[in-house]
Order: structure tokens, then C-alpha cells, then sequence
């Protein structure tokens, strides 16, 4: 069985994504694995670019990041504002591995009112034990550095 490629995963959303997030922190607990949850830690209304932000901050080559809103657009949109942000909103099992085979995603996105939470560790589980192919597609993610 392959392991995750991390042993410490961030983890944020807005109020829409409280509960998936919550539902992934109990699965990701079972592992031996260091779960950093910056928030919210209820349901009331934020805004998730606040979130974005505290998160995509703590993001370096040691730990990979997990956000959570309703459709996920938002916090694609904002995250990958941040240099060395490679977020990818995923919302299958193909778009997972693809995310982490292609384009070296260190940050996944999710929509909580597109998918499920079985969906949501199914996605998690092919994400974190997916590795970056390099290659060709090494030449490709080295392109963003230009932007």
C-alpha cells in the first residue's frame, strides 16, 4: 500500500465547507499524520478568502494544504494567487491523480456542495499518495515561476 506523500497536511475552508472539513480532520486522525486545522471552528458566516490567505501562507515544501468551500471556486481563485501555490480544484478520482501527477498540486481544493464525504476521502487518499511524475511535466509546473 502506498503512503502519503506528507506527513503534515493544512487544512481551512469557509462556512460552507465547516462540516466536510471537519468530516476529513476524524478520517485523517485514524493515520499518523500532523492535521494543522486554521479555522473555522464553527458554521458562522466568514469569508473564505480570509482562509485562503492563513493557509496558502503556511504552505512550504515540507506540507501540502487542504481547502474547503461550497463549490470550491472561490478558494482555487484566491489560492492561487500565492507564489509556489499549485491549488487544484478536484472533484474526482481522475482529477485527483492528475492534479498530483501533472501539475505537482500542493494545495487541493474541494467543493462541499459537489461532492460527498466518501467521495472527499476517496479524493483525499488518491491525492496524498499520488507522486509528481516529473518529466515533461517538470519543464511545464517550472513555467508558473515566470507569471
Amino acid at each position: 500500500m502506498k503512503t502519503y506523500i506528507t506527513k503534515k497536511i493544512i487544512i481551512s475552508s469557509d462556512h460552507a465547507g465547516y462540516s466536510l472539513k471537519k468530516k476529513l480532520i476524524a478520517y485523517f486522525n485514524k493515520f499518523n499524520l500532523d492535521i494543522v486545522d486554521l479555522g473555522p471552528f464553527d458554521e458562522s458566516s466568514v469569508d473564505y478568502p480570509d482562509y485562503a490567505k492563513k493557509l496558502c501562507k503556511k504552505i512550504s515544501s515540507d506540507n501540502y494544504g487542504i481547502l474547503i468551500c461550497g463549490t470550491g471556486i472561490g478558494m482555487s481563485i484566491m489560492a492561487n494567487r500565492y507564489k509556489k501555490i499549485r491549488a487544484s480544484l478536484v472533484y474526482s478520482s481522475n482529477t485527483a491523480k492528475l492534479a498530483r501527477e501533472h501539475n505537482n498540486a500542493n494545495v487541493l481544493i474541494l467543493g462541499s456542495r459537489s461532492i460527498n464525504k466518501d467521495l472527499a476521502i476517496k479524493i483525499v487518499n488518491i491525492f496524498f499518495k499520488t507522486r509528481f511524475l516529473k518529466g515533461r511535466h517538470l519543464r511545464r509546473v517550472n513555467k508558473f515561476k515566470n507569471v
